[in-house]
């Protein structure tokens, strides 16, 4: 785009528009698609692994994923040019976007799982072919950095995504189960009994704080408060209307969790949303606890005043067992029970 065309396109963008009280995310988000749900997969199938962000630390990684697909009984095709490395990145951005794209158009390949998270995904965001992703719709996992991924397509081609586990998490039996349920029978699950029974194990603890009490409906938007954050302002920022948020991070003290918050009042994203979830923030203690605000108060500063029902606690984050959660669904939540009811069929049958 030339400096003509450039100065051209904003100035319509401005006709019309107050000169305040609107979020400059506002004007660059378009209105919402329809949604595209993906098919169900069964046992036999072949799902594609890829790595879109970040490049494994170590090799073990390779053999846990080959282990949680052998369970379930699916056949794993690998991106070609996964293993690649390029500084922190999973190989240069062309290899990374090439994966993706091939494994989109693979008809071989029924669901797309990434293998880890990590860094990286906002730099392919402008180069995805979101025509071919809309024409193909599978399954797409992963959390963490993929949150990008997520908001990007859901917002570019209406496709449910699925927030979740990744390909080399430590896949527990309520990990499995989920998956079981969700992608080969497509059972609408009770993300609150999930939580239950994860407590029951011993392996997370059932700790609901309720931050404002009532029950709403809306669509399913968030994902990972440090990657959602960057990427406001651009067009796969999502329109927040009408949506509950849920959000997770790791490693971040409570004065960077205050000014992404604040980013999120900023932009108008807060304003628009009927309901909250907060997952887990694993290793976000302050370094210095008696000049920092914990969590919960900076929870209680941004989200109580909003009136809507909200909550804390949910199994969403960098833990091993979490929930399977499908980004642009529309969902009903229970902020004094700490629940989560998907409330539309979200596969194509």
């Amino acid at each position: 785009m030339n400096k003509r065309t450039f100065i051209k396109v904003l100035s319509l963008g401005m006709v019309g528009a107050p000169l305040s009280g609107i979020a400059p995310s506002t004007a660059l988000t378009s209105s919402r698609l329809p949604n595209i749900y993906p098919p169900l997969i069964r046992r036999g199938d072949t799902i594609g692994i890829i790595t879109p962000s970040s490049a494994l630390v170590d090799d073990e990684g390779y053999s846990i994923a080959d282990a949680n697909f052998m369970q379930l009984g699916l056949k794993v095709k690998w991106g070609r040019h996964v293993g690649k490395k390029h500084g922190f990145l999973a190989g240069k951005d062309e290899e990374r976007m090439t994966d993706l794209h091939e494994m989109f158009a693979d008809p071989q390949i029924k669901a797309i799982i990434c293998l880890r998270g990590g860094s990286g995904a906002a730099r392919l965001l402008d180069r995805l072919d979101y025509d071919l992703i809309a024409r193909n719709p599978k399954i797409f996992l992963g959390y963490s950095d993929i949150t990008a991924f997520h908001q990007a397509i859901h917002t570019q081609t209406g496709l449910i995504t699925f927030h979740g586990p990744v390909a080399n998490s430590p896949w527990t039996a309520m990990v499995t189960d989920q998956f079981e349920q969700l992608f080969f029978e497509g059972k609408a699950l009770d993300y609150g009994r999930l939580r239950r029974k994860s407590s029951a194990t011993g392996v997370n603890r059932d700790v609901i704080h309720t931050i404002y009490p009532g029950v709403a409906e809306g669509k399913l938007m968030g994902g990972n408060l440090t990657v959602l954050t960057g990427i406001a302002g651009s067009k796969y920022y999502p329109d927040f209307e009408d949506s509950i948020l849920f959000l997770e991070d790791i490693g971040e003290q409570p004065y960077r969790i205050d000014r992404m918050f604040s980013q999120l009042a900023l932009s108008g994203a807060l304003q628009k949303i009927r309901g909250f979830i907060f997952g887990k923030c694993s290793d976000c203690e302050a370094k210095n606890p008696k000049n920092s605000l914990t969590l919960e108060q900076i929870l209680d500063d941004y989200i109580k005043p909003l009136g809507i029902p909200a909550y804390q606690g949910a199994l969403i984050g960098h833990i091993d067992e979490q929930f399977i959660l499908p980004v642009g669904a529309r969902v009903r939540i229970d902020a004094d029970q700490g629940s989560i009811t998907v409330i539309e069929d979200i596969f194509r049958r």
